[in-house]
């Protein structure tokens, strides 16, 4: 009987103590809501047919083209010419031959893919069309998914493909990539 009268108290006590820790989780689970709503949402990236133009009117990084579609081209490129490598940011454009394109997503867009997203693309005089995006089902010229092989880049790299940064060499040399890239029919 004293063993009950001295547990009674301790359970009340317990129980009033857990009923406290649930109103305030509750409550604090309520306020990210908040002031989620206060923040202003992560600029979403537009992407249309008439987003990709001529590599001619991107920035030329040692052999490929970048750009940024939100406007903060400066951070795409300091990224770009890091020895160290780097996130890209939102809206930066990664481009090495005219039918070929890496895009960033805002942050939480696609972990799996790092937020980046993959287009294979159809070019001709009269402009850009797409004719696959995403990361699935896009496969370049030799017949390879694009991710399949960008994955392969040190996290350093923000899944960027180079010579020494971790993917699998493409079958063609700098100079043919150059040829492809001045073949770019937009640019005629």
């Amino acid at each position: 009987m004293r063993l009950a009268k001295l547990i009674q108290p301790k359970a009340i006590v317990l129980i009033t103590a857990v009923s406290i820790l649930i109103t305030a989780c509750a409550d604090e689970a309520a306020k990210p809501d908040a002031v989620a709503a206060e923040k202003p949402a992560a600029a979403q990236v537009e992407i249309t047919a008439g987003t990709f133009g001529r590599l001619s009117d991107m920035t030329k990084v040692r052999h490929f083209f970048i750009g940024n579609l939100l406007g903060n081209l400066e951070a795409t490129i300091a990224v770009a010419e890091s020895k160290t490598g780097g996130v890209y940011p939102p809206g930066s454009v990664v481009q090495l031959v005219p039918t070929e394109v890496m895009v960033k997503h805002p942050q939480g867009w696609n972990a799996a893919t790092r937020d980046w997203e993959f287009f294979e693309l159809d070019v001709s005089a009269d402009g850009s069309t797409i004719r696959n995006r995403g990361f699935v089902d896009v496969v370049n010229k030799f017949g390879g998914n694009c991710l399949d092989c960008h994955i392969k880049a040190r996290k350093e790299w923000d899944l960027i493909c180079e010579l020494d940064h971790g993917c699998d060499p493409i079958p063609i040399s700098r100079k043919q990539i150059a040829e492809i890239q001045d073949s770019d029919p937009r640019c005629t």
